[in-house]
């Protein structure tokens, strides 16, 4: 028999609740149901909505529970609670949608009220959705590698480049096996722009540990490194929030971490039932990540660098429509050799 619905306080707002008791993550039992990730949500609303301020936000939804059916909500319903706002994005389509933008608490209690289990912002504040305000560095491991490679990645190839550079960025782990790097830019560049840059960090990362590190957009050329996923930076591509729950038996978190707090850390260690108490006994390390916006000229610089050697722009996403620049997107295994020169380049038609 399902729980009564309740209408609960979420700073000064009424958020109503059902199914309180429904198992969301089987495996944990009374820890998992829906109620529990709720009140998580609920107790981690403060600094979540800091990370998420202004931003629209996808929903992944899951009402039955993990291992439910899958709803990647990108539209809030026309129909929804008065104290929700909403923010206009444009896709790669050309298409629009009214998405949620994170503003108060509710926000975030709303979302899992409707059974979100992950809250994906995109890249920009509203209302400027044309001009990125962070760049996104995702590590992701390859099969033969996990998250210890990574974060080896990040610590010890990534931060000390960034250092060189001037930049200060924030990691965190992805809730699974990945690492998830942040780094607040001036919106004054478009998503080619700053996608663009991305590929030219990602570039001298892989050129610094060629054994551990790719680029390349195709998995068959991956080997066992840990690939940084330089699409993440595209228009309308999103990554699991700072705090979000994930898909996993666990329920672990994507958490904010210090890079030596990265440099040993576990990510099955970061879960809805520890990630209040560990957050609440030390200071936020992404207390500054507003601070300061960095120029992204020194990474264009890198990019016409790379243009100079001959490397220009990597394949989008199949779904995207073709990008100026853009070079065709063809499997390497599918590639006639005495078409294409040692860049990538095609040379013929």
């Amino acid at each position: 028999m399902p729980t009564p619905a309740e209408e609960i306080d979420v700073d000064g707002v009424k958020v109503r609740l059902t199914n309180r008791d429904k198992p969301y993550f089987p495996k944990l039992g009374a820890k998992g149901t829906k109620g529990a990730l709720f009140d998580y949500y609920r107790s981690i609303a403060g600094p979540m909505v800091a990370v998420l301020r202004d931003r629209p936000t996808h929903l992944q939804r899951f009402p039955d529970g993990i291992e439910g059916e899958e709803i990647y909500q990108k539209r809030v319903p026309q129909k929804h609670p008065d104290y929700l706002e909403t923010c206009t994005v444009t896709f790669p389509s050309g298409r629009t949608a009214d998405a949620l933008k994170v503003t108060h608490p509710s926000a975030i209690a709303w979302a899992a009220q409707m059974g979100t289990v992950t809250l994906h912002p995109w890249q920009v504040r509203c209302p400027d959705t044309e001009h990125p305000d962070e760049l996104r560095i995702d590590l992701d491991p390859q099969p033969g590698t996990g998250f210890k490679e990574a974060s080896a990645v990040a610590v010890g190839v990534l931060k000390p480049l960034l250092d060189e550079l001037g930049l200060t960025a924030y990691p965190k782990t992805s809730g699974g096996r990945g690492v998830h790097i942040f780094l607040r830019i001036e919106n004054s560049w478009d998503f080619v722009a700053v996608r663009r840059a991305g590929i030219a960090l990602a570039r001298e990362v892989e050129r610094r540990a060629p054994d551990d590190v790719t680029t390349s957009w195709w998995k068959e050329d991956r080997g066992e490194r840990v690939f940084i996923d330089y699409n993440q930076n595209a228009r309308d591509r999103t990554f699991a929030s700072a705090y979000s729950a994930r898909k996993t038996p666990i329920a672990t978190v994507s958490t904010p971490l210090t890079w030596d707090e990265l440099a040993d850390a576990d990510p099955d260690d970061y879960t809805i039932a520890t990630v209040p108490d560990f957050v609440a006994g030390r200071p936020d390390p992404w207390a500054g990540i507003d601070e300061t916006a960095h120029s992204l000229q020194k990474l264009l610089d890198m990019v016409a660098a790379d243009e100079d050697r001959g490397l220009g722009d990597l394949p989008y996403p199949p779904s995207y429509p073709k990008m100026p620049g853009e070079p065709p997107r063809v499997q390497p295994s599918k590639k006639v050799a005495a078409n294409w020169d040692e860049h990538g380049n095609r040379v013929t038609e």
